[in-house]
Order: structure tokens, then C-alpha cells, then sequence
């Protein structure tokens, strides 16, 4: 299975309570941090909903 690595590169401040949640449900607290997770279904589910806050890099 391919691993993603998710980058927080835009604040989350003001956004959508939902959208804050998804955010923080990747394990993502800061701006500039950085998680990596398998490519399941879920997680490219919650990377598309915010994808706008996100730096998205697939690793092999």
C-alpha cells in the first residue's frame, strides 16, 4: 500500500468547524507539521475534504 506524506500548510483558523475536525482527526496540530499515513479510502477522503489546507507528497 502507497504512504502519503500530509503537510499543514495553511492555518485553521476561521474554517469550518467540520473541516477544523478532519484536520485535526490526521493528526495535524500546527502549521507546518507533518504526518505520514497508508493511502487507504478514508484517509484520501479526508485529504480531498481539506484539501485546500494541505501539502499532499506520495511516497514509494
Amino acid at each position: 500500500m502507497k504512504k502519503l506524506r500530509i503537510k499543514l500548510v495553511r492555518s485553521t483558523i476561521g474554517r469550518k468547524p467540520k473541516h477544523r475536525r478532519t484536520v485535526e482527526a490526521l493528526g495535524l496540530r500546527k502549521v507546518g507539521s507533518v504526518v505520514e499515513h497508508e493511502a487507504t479510502p478514508q484517509i484520501l477522503g479526508m485529504v480531498n475534504k481539506v484539501s485546500y489546507l494541505l501539502d499532499v507528497e506520495e511516497l514509494k
